[in-house]
């Protein structure tokens, strides 16, 4: 597995609050972001329950925890990259 693919790492059940879109674990920054879009379209609308209000809070926190794990490997890659070629333009 590569690193990329590790970044989006963590797993968590919210009480199938859009579990048809896949777990967090398993999803990519684009698609861990229009889930959590969707997340929060869905709680400003209201028409929900507390109790699957709550569990879609819950899915963002961890949506968003996920969309920050990708963007700090791309911050990551993007330093190593920029720390490289100072290292080669320095010779």
């Amino acid at each position: 597995m590569s690193e990329t693919q590790e970044q989006g790492g963590d797993r968590a059940d919210t009480a199938g609050a859009g579990s048809e879109q896949g777990e967090p674990g398993e999803l990519g920054y684009e698609q861990a972001r229009d889930a959590l879009m969707e997340v929060v379209r869905r709680l400003e609308t209201g028409g929900t329950t507390l109790e699957e209000s709550l569990a879609l809070w819950e899915r963002g926190e961890v949506l968003a925890k996920v969309c920050q794990r990708w963007l700090d490997g791309a911050r990551a890659r993007l330093d190593a990259a920029l720390a490289a070629e100072e290292e080669g333009g320095q010779r």
